[in-house]
């Protein structure tokens, strides 16, 4: 506990990753947290009011004890990807002149600079697994409807961030009711689309999770089944039903993709994509491109879906490999997830270097 503490009163006033930091409660909690099965493990919580969260209250009652909430974005914001904590904007760990992603800015920053090995965050559209993929840390969105969710219209599902797949397995064990650790039979069959059949993917950032998942086939983790996805956009589908007006339209996108993802499954366990179309932009904003165009088919499809650290482009900004899994197959994804970083490059936590002064 005093070394997580620690490393947020050094980092923190550089990274921004925290809203409030609750030191001498997490201080007081240990002792009594210690004797349960999480053993006083340090996590962060997302938002404001994430210490309210489902996920957040069942670490608790394990033994996790809250050290503080982090970063989500200011007002203002609209498609703006960015936090804003105690100390001001939030900022990429590896690069300080980009954003973490959103809207789980905070909790993807805290973990990736090593202040926590976990943090709890929500996915709507992407907001677990777009800033995972941009830190270069582990990011699970569980099946739409598994847990509990205050978002009225469905399309957001509760979700971790770890510094690994393996990291994040104390969240799904005292978390979701009736948890039972599984393996995974490898090769894995798994589909791989670089766009879903929509989206225009920057070239550095497709041959970077191209390479992965070719070193993952290299290694025996996954065998490439024949075909692709091509799913229809869901922008306007989920914007649609975000707003709360689906029309026609929005059910029928809907419909037409997950018939598709029905008959992939079906087929096949595992379906493979980058995160995010872009790198992390800068914190002016992402211009027209929405950084969540590979992640929001599956907030409205319902599945889990999960970013692990695929490498980095040229200039320094980590990219995520996306892994889809049928609805309900939570444990599996992970196992599947956790299969998949063992044979890729591993990567430690971010060292804030001279340009974050």
């Amino acid at each position: 506990m005093g070394r997580a503490l620690e490393r947020i009163e050094e980092l923190d006033p550089r990274l921004g990753a925290f809203i409030e930091v609750w030191r001498q409660e997490a201080l007081a909690r240990e002792p009594a947290a210690a004797l349960l099965p999480l053993g006083g493990m340090p996590f962060a919580v997302k938002g404001p009011a994430g210490l309210r969260a489902y996920a957040a209250r069942r670490l608790v009652g394990a033994g996790g004890v809250p050290v503080g909430s982090t970063a989500v974005p200011g007002p203002g914001t609209h498609w703006q990807t960015w936090g804003l904590g105690a100390h001001g904007r939030t900022r990429n760990p590896w690069r300080a002149d980009r954003t973490p992603g959103g809207s789980s800015a905070g909790s993807a920053v805290a973990v990736a600079a090593g202040m926590v090995s976990l943090a709890t965050g929500s996915d709507g559209a992407g907001s677990v697994r777009l800033p995972a993929a941009w830190c270069g840390v582990f990011g699970l969105k569980t099946t739409n409807g598994l847990l509990p969710s205050p978002d009225r219209s469905g399309l957001a599902s509760a979700g971790v961030l770890a510094r690994s797949a393996a990291a994040a397995e104390p969240f799904l064990r005292h978390v979701l009711d009736g948890y039972e650790s599984t393996g995974v039979r490898l090769p894995v069959p798994a589909v791989f689309s670089g766009d879903l059949g929509f989206a225009d993917v920057d070239p550095e950032v497709s041959a970077v999770v191209r390479a992965a998942v070719d070193r993952l086939v290299a290694a025996g983790v996954v065998r490439l089944a024949p075909g692709g996805c091509a799913l229809r956009d869901p922008a306007r589908a989920w914007q649609a039903v975000r707003g709360g007006a689906p029309g026609p339209g929005a059910a029928e996108t809907r419909r037409a993709n997950d018939a598709v993802l029905d008959a992939l499954f079906a087929r096949t366990p595992l379906l493979l994509t980058p995160t995010t179309p872009n790198r992390p932009h800068g914190h002016e904003g992402p211009g027209e491109v929405y950084s969540t165009a590979l992640t929001w088919a599956f907030n409205l499809s319902g599945h889990p879906a999960a970013s692990i650290a695929a490498g980095f482009t040229g200039d320094g900004c980590p990219v995520g490999l996306q892994l889809v899994a049928d609805r309900g197959v939570d444990a599996w994804l992970l196992a599947a997830a956790r299969a998949a970083e063992d044979a890729l490059p591993r990567v430690g936590p971010a060292v804030p270097g001279p340009a974050f002064t």
